[in-house]
């Protein structure tokens, strides 16, 4: 079966991709597009997952007596990751802009977070501003790489999308937030109600297989929301950033769920000014038709 068009894994990869389609179609209709369901999403956060495993592996081997910081080797094996993926044709150049744009916001967050005491980075870096190593960009970064990835791979396609202004408005709103609540009033709830009153009647469609199914958008982003507060657990646990109150590791609050549940509509909003969202087909004829 031939694939959805934007759906490619580079030339390098489309052998093991056809072998794998081929041995789907052994299985019951159903079953195949879950397991593709998850093939595709599993392809969607490779860079994601690529920097966990490069943070537990190590954590594991690395030493303090090596030349090389633990830090900074991340940084460069993130580094050449990114690169590798541009070459290999795994990754599109749109995706190569939001990870850029991404690790941008997310240092100078880093910076911020790190001067107020938020949470500390223990180890030595070469390759760092101000006590931040630049390798914590490419952590954000992995969230605006798996949302432009599975943009693309799952032809994500939305309804009642509210117009730009509105999103970046709320975006920036969320942003400036993270920092002016260490002087002013924190005000997250008030977002998380904007976040609903905007996005609440937002439809994500997708495409696994052939036919498009759809989730409300609040949804899929609180879904991932706990995968990201999962992937902080591995985090802290391997040492790589610290909060005051973990002297001795425990479990990061479920409280930082809900700042990465916001956190991902900025993702998100950054995502939409290289990858613009997109009706479903045919909605755009369907709503012309009910206006008239």
């Amino acid at each position: 079966m031939p694939p959805i068009e934007g759906h490619a894994t580079g030339p390098v990869l489309e052998p093991l991709r056809l072998a794998i389609r081929g041995q789907l179609q052994r299985l019951p209709p159903g079953l195949a597009e879950f397991v593709l369901f998850g093939l595709k999403q599993a392809w969607s956060c490779l860079f994601g997952a690529l920097v966990l495993f490069l943070i537990i592996a190590t954590k594991l081997v690395w030493s303090p007596e090596w030349i090389l910081n633990r830090y900074d080797g991340l940084f460069l094996a993130a580094l050449a990751i990114q690169i590798l993926f541009l070459r290999l044709r795994m990754e599109s150049w749109d995706e190569a802009k939001v990870i850029l744009i991404y690790h941008v916001t997310g240092t100078c967050m880093e910076i911020f977070k790190v001067k107020m005491g938020s949470w500390t980075y223990p180890e030595d870096a070469f390759f760092q501003i101000s006590g931040v190593p630049l390798f914590s960009g490419f952590m954000y970064a992995s969230v605006g790489s798996y949302m432009a990835r599975a943009i693309r791979i799952f032809d994500m396609r939305f309804t009642r999308y509210p117009p730009f202004a509105l999103t970046a408005l709320l975006a920036a709103a969320i942003y400036i937030n993270f920092y002016s609540h260490h002087y002013i009033a924190d005000l997250r709830i008030g977002l998380f109600v904007a976040v609903l009153l905007l996005f609440g009647r937002v439809r994500v469609y997708f495409t696994v297989e052939r036919k498009a199914r759809w989730m409300p958008l609040v949804l899929a982003a609180f879904l991932t929301s706990i995968f990201l507060w999962i992937a902080e657990n591995i985090g802290t646990a391997t040492g790589i950033w610290i909060y005051p109150a973990q002297g001795e590791w425990h479990m990061v609050s479920l409280q930082k769920m809900g700042s990465w549940y916001l956190l991902l509509y900025v993702s998100f909003v950054l995502v939409t000014i290289v990858c613009k969202p997109k009706l479903p087909d045919g909605w755009e004829l369907r709503r012309k038709v009910a206006v008239a």
